[in-house]
Formats: structure tokens, sequence, C-alpha cells
């Protein structure tokens, strides 16, 4: 079993920056990619960004391509993402969600994801 708690959430003006942090419990999480998923109001969840194990392969969604960042610290049992340059667009519950240990590719599809947190609302005021 995995639990996932994620914070950092808020409200900011566009253009601004936030940092989201996820936390995991277990002995497993460095042996897992990890993903960030968001789902604005009468929207279907959204893959966001994901990082493999080691931190040294990570995928964007383009529409956050060069403004967010995501990475980890596997001392930790910690996932970051940093987000910059905010939009009103990028306003919905941000998840944070970790793979099987026996599946090691990246994935965009939230149905590839064992385990989910409760999420973190990100409001972008324009």
């Amino acid at each position: 079993q995995v639990q996932l708690v994620e914070s950092g959430g808020g409200l900011v003006q566009a253009g601004g920056s936030l940092r989201l942090s996820c936390a995991a419990s277990g002995r497993t999480f460095s042996r897992r990619v990890m993903g960030w998923f968001r789902q604005a109001p009468g929207k279907e969840r959204e893959f966001v960004a994901a990082i493999n194990w080691s931190g040294g392969s990570t995928y964007y969604a383009d529409s956050v391509k060069g403004r967010f960042t995501i990475s980890r610290d596997n001392a930790k049992n910690t996932i970051y993402l940093q987000m910059n340059s905010l939009k009103a667009e990028d306003t919905a519950v941000y998840y944070c969600a970790a793979r099987s240990v026996w599946s090691e590719r990246i994935a965009l599809s939230p149905a590839e994801y064992e385990y989910w947190g409760q999420g973190t609302q990100v409001t972008v005021s324009s």
C-alpha cells in the first residue's frame, strides 16, 4: 500500500508561481513512476507531468511544457511540481499518483496509475 498526500496548493495571481509537494508512505516509493494530474470543474482528469523512478526521465503535457517542472527526492519520499507563469486555465485540483512497482514506463493515462492522493486546489486569478 502507498499513501500519497499533496500540499502546496492555494490562490495565486496570473503570472505567479506555486510549488506542490506530494509525500508518499512506504518503502517502494523510489521504485515507482510518479505523475501529476489535474481536474477542473466539469472536465476530465488530465495528465500534467510524470517522472521515472530515478528522476532521469520526465514528460510533460504540451500545455505546461516550459512552465512546470516535476522532480523527486527519493530520500524524502517526495515529488514536487514547480509551477511558474501560472495562467487562469491552470486552475484545477491537482493530484499526484503512483504507478505499480512493476511498471517502469512513464504513462499518460490516469487508468495506468495505481495509487492517488486526495488532491490540492490550485486557483489562479486573472
